[in-house]
């Protein structure tokens, strides 16, 4: 696929995840960043750490993949972000998030306010909202962007009712899963019976045009007013599901900023996602071209079992 050079900046947390196998470098903005590059989507980083040796890692992790760290601040108070990754048996993810670390001071200046305006897409999660410094440069830059997309990753306790509603008012997309789906529609509504209704009340409430409810093995729905799209996930041995909402979630940019069909758009996100699990770390080495042979080889073993 032909892609036009689309820009798009991510907003928010860059750490380390200590998981039980070493660690990795890891945050959600930083993931959905590194998917897009891999993927071809001129990609950007707003984030800061610690003036330290995490710190000299991170930066020179993202510049070998790819990505600028020209807006990655340094911060000469607090430390690099780490995550304690507990994992269990059923390949459930726990995080242990430290604070306050450096990504919880990023301040606005004119180069990021720029790239803001520029950018096609700004994504951002909810992590970043936990202290005022990071949440107010963030509702700055919500007030620049042009598509505004957010990425739920609800992290008890490291945010508030008052601060979600904030951003959902400001999204244009809204990308969750289902568990956080039905905890926000649980602080906002009292009679919400199917996953619908839930749709429907956050559409009207907080003007959401487009919302993407992940479910795991179930797959996806993307729902716009009046229409949703189903797609199943794809049956794969996981190795960790680490990242694989954000693998996901850039997959689906590349797609819709492309103007793709909608249930094309959703498998390749799918793909994405499954593929990611398949491996350790939110970040695992490919290339477009090996994520399109394992649409192909997956397809071609769906049409085997059809005639066999």
């Amino acid at each position: 696929m032909k892609n036009i050079k689309r820009k798009v900046v991510c907003y928010g947390e860059i750490l380390w995840d200590n998981l039980p196998t070493g660690k990795k470098p890891g945050g959600a903005p930083m993931n959905v960043a590194y998917h897009l590059n891999q993927l071809g989507i001129e990609s950007s980083l707003i984030s800061k750490v610690g003036n330290d040796k995490n710190g000299e890692e991170l930066l020179a992790f993202i510049e070998t993949k790819g990505l600028s760290k020209k807006y990655c601040q340094i911060d000469e108070t607090y430390p690099t972000s780490t995550v304690e990754v507990l994992i269990g048996d059923d390949n459930e993810v726990k995080y242990e998030i430290v604070k306050p670390v450096a990504w919880d001071f990023i301040e606005e200046n004119e180069e990021i306010s720029t790239l803001t305006k520029n950018a096609d897409a700004f994504v951002f999660g909810s992590l970043a909202t936990r202290n005022a410094t990071s949440y107010n440069t963030l509702l700055s830059l919500l007030d620049k962007a042009t598509y505004k997309v957010f990425d739920v990753n609800l992290r008890a306790p490291h945010y508030s009712e008052s601060g979600i509603a904030d951003l959902l008012y400001k999204s244009d997309l809204l990308k969750l899963n289902i568990h956080e789906l039905n905890l926000i529609t649980s602080w906002f509504f009292s009679n919400c019976k199917t996953e619908w209704e839930k749709i429907e009340n956050l559409q009207n409430k907080f003007g959401i045009s487009e919302i993407v409810v992940t479910k795991g093995s179930s797959g996806a729905t993307y729902y716009t007013k009046n229409e949703q799209y189903n797609y199943p996930a794809y049956k794969v041995i996981v190795n960790d599901t680490i990242g694989s909402g954000d693998s996901f979630l850039a997959a689906f940019l590349l797609k819709k900023l492309a103007h793709a069909d909608i249930n094309d758009t959703l498998s390749y996100a799918a793909a994405l996602g499954a593929y990611v699990t398949m491996h350790s770390g939110a970040c695992p080495e490919y290339k477009p071209n090996d994520l399109n042979y394992f649409i192909w080889k997956t397809e071609l073993a769906t049409i085997n079992h059809l005639y066999t």
